[in-house]
């Protein structure tokens, strides 16, 4: 066993007496630098458990034996109890334990004999299928929000249906679920399944369901091998609807996993992923109606600010109408006084000049009839400016006139309106029996509307 170890060449240091601790740290070192962790068989025999956590037995063969320990720190994480007289394998370390100078396996993995077999057949089927794009993300397929209906894979007396249905249950009562009975393990469990799942990928063109969930158990390696066969992987790629795995627990990874369109840890899981929540979408549904309400309210409340707004602005054609007359009165009062000071000023600048000229004792006479002949012509240019002023103000006048509806009233027109105050200008646009008012120049009246042309 130590063939690899080198002795050490003669010094003089070599008829050193050395202490019995010194020679097991010496061998320990020699046994742990020189035999590296490997895989050992053997049946287990001796099995004691302390209270510390600690495992030690004894793994022997036909032909030898050699003491064990598995520290808690590995064994706490075994999902399984090994027992006396169980075939398994070990991954360990060789060393001494120095104090009895005992010679002895520091176990770091315990499984039962055979998995490395089931391992290397797991690992080679998962290099196939992954090489032949079984596992490619972009063959998966997105699981529906809403699904019409759910199938589920599995054994009717498994735990594990039970979990599915209560889950499915909770998050979505009115969802149908069709379950699809098979073996979940042992012989022939591969082959009913593969039939389980090919059964619902042809119903699926019946809209019997358009999501499957493929589930189980936890168990050992051997428990679930069902689902690392071939048969299985193809038929889950084969399915016409997308397929949800949720087999085993967390830790627990199968061929099936990663050929499905989505892989769960537990069937509970699997469950509420191939499942919308109730709860949840009657919170979103709860939260976009208040969102809908309230930027409803914000746009109402805009339109009515708007409306305020033009209402303000929006001036009725008789309004405005008088307010031009009444700006036209002013504009003509304006030119009036305006004709009627510069004809006073024209007259001041006259008699100024009849006193300068008497004082300077003109003609008198002659410059009288100027004067008058002046005056004359002046009044008479007043009196044609005046009266071209008022034929302008008769012609606006007669313009606003002609703009101001009452007047069409009382050259017989009437004005009809619909019940919400529109002007109505085309018969295409009522409805016969609909609640018209009719304006006339004097007085109004409602009708209903007996026959359109």
């Amino acid at each position: 066993m130590f063939s690899d170890i080198q002795a050490p060449p003669e010094s003089p240091l070599s008829a050193q007496v050395i202490s019995v601790s010194e020679l097991n740290r010496r061998v320990r070192v020699a046994i742990e630098h020189n035999l590296p962790l490997a895989w050992v068989a053997g049946e287990i025999s001796n099995l004691r458990r302390y209270d510390s956590g600690h495992w030690y037995f004894t793994l022997k063969d036909a032909a030898a034996q050699v003491d064990c320990v598995m520290f808690r720190h590995k064994a706490q994480f075994m999902d399984w109890q090994p027992d006396n007289g169980m075939q398994v394998e070990v991954r360990a370390a060789a060393t001494v334990y120095e104090a009895r100078g005992k010679y002895q396996l520091n176990i770091d993995v315990m499984r039962r004999a055979g998995l490395g077999a089931l391992y290397e057949a797991f690992e080679k089927l998962k290099a196939k299928l992954d090489k032949e794009g079984l596992f490619s993300e972009a063959r998966k397929r997105e699981i529906p929000a809403f699904p019409r209906a759910i199938g589920v894979v599995t054994s009717p007396q498994a735990a594990a249906l039970r979990d599915v249905l209560t889950t499915l249950k909770r998050r979505m009562p009115s969802i149908p679920v069709m379950i699809y009975p098979t073996p979940v393990q042992g012989d022939g469990a591969a082959a009913k399944i593969m039939q389980a799942i090919a059964t619902a990928s042809a119903r699926a063109g019946r809209d019997e369901c358009d999501v499957l969930i493929v589930c189980r158990g936890g168990g050992s390696i051997e428990d679930l091998w069902s689902y690392n066969e071939e048969m299985v992987a193809r038929a889950i790629h084969a399915c016409a609807i997308p397929v949800v795995t949720g087999i085993g627990h967390e830790t627990d990874f199968t061929i099936a996993d990663f050929v499905a369109d989505a892989r769960a840890p537990t069937p509970t899981a699997a469950a509420e992923l191939a499942s919308p929540d109730r709860a949840e979408l009657r919170e979103q549904v709860a939260q976009l109606r208040g969102a809908l309400t309230r930027n409803t309210r914000r746009t109402l409340e805009d339109r009515m600010q708007k409306l305020d707004y033009l209402a303000r602005r929006l001036t009725h054609p008789g309004d405005r109408i008088r307010e031009q007359t009444r700006h036209l009165a002013h504009l003509a009062s304006r030119l009036q006084g305006a004709f009627t000071h510069a004809a006073d000023r024209r007259v001041w600048s006259l008699d100024a000049a009849a006193r300068r000229l008497r004082g300077a004792s003109p003609d008198m006479r002659t410059y009288e009839r100027e004067v008058q002949q002046a005056a004359r012509g002046l009044r008479e240019a007043m009196r044609r400016n005046f009266e071209l002023a008022r034929s302008r103000l008769a012609r606006a006048e007669a313009h606003v006139n002609a703009l101001n509806p009452r007047l069409v009233l009382e050259r017989g027109y009437s004005i009809a309106e619909t019940a919400d105050g529109a002007i109505v200008r085309d018969s295409g646009t009522l409805a016969v029996g609909e609640l018209l008012k009719v304006s006339f120049a004097r007085g109004q009246v409602e009708t209903e509307i007996k026959r359109k042309e």
